[in-house]
């Protein structure tokens, strides 16, 4: 393969919509200095908010109080009772 023709095949990757679009994001966060203590705080959060609150104020109900198999009937009960 001569050298335009490896030019050419560079240029068209780089220029395909995918790789401006992975580039334009890798660029962005690679030159972060603020933004990466803000989204290592924003996952923190999320972390805190999906898993450690779930799991200490939201225990699964339905899996303490139907016998296993019947969920769908326990929850049907709990429904026409009220």
């Amino acid at each position: 393969m001569n050298e335009a023709a490896k030019t050419k095949s560079t240029d068209m990757k780089k220029t395909s919509f995918l790789y401006r679009f992975f580039d334009l994001y890798y660029d962005g966060f690679k030159h972060m200095t603020l933004g990466k203590t803000l989204w290592a705080v924003i996952l923190i959060k999320l972390f805190i908010i999906f898993i450690i609150l779930k799991l200490l104020f939201f225990p699964n109900f339905i899996k303490s109080n139907a016998a296993e198999g019947e969920e769908a009937e326990f929850v049907q009960e709990q429904i026409a009772d009220r």
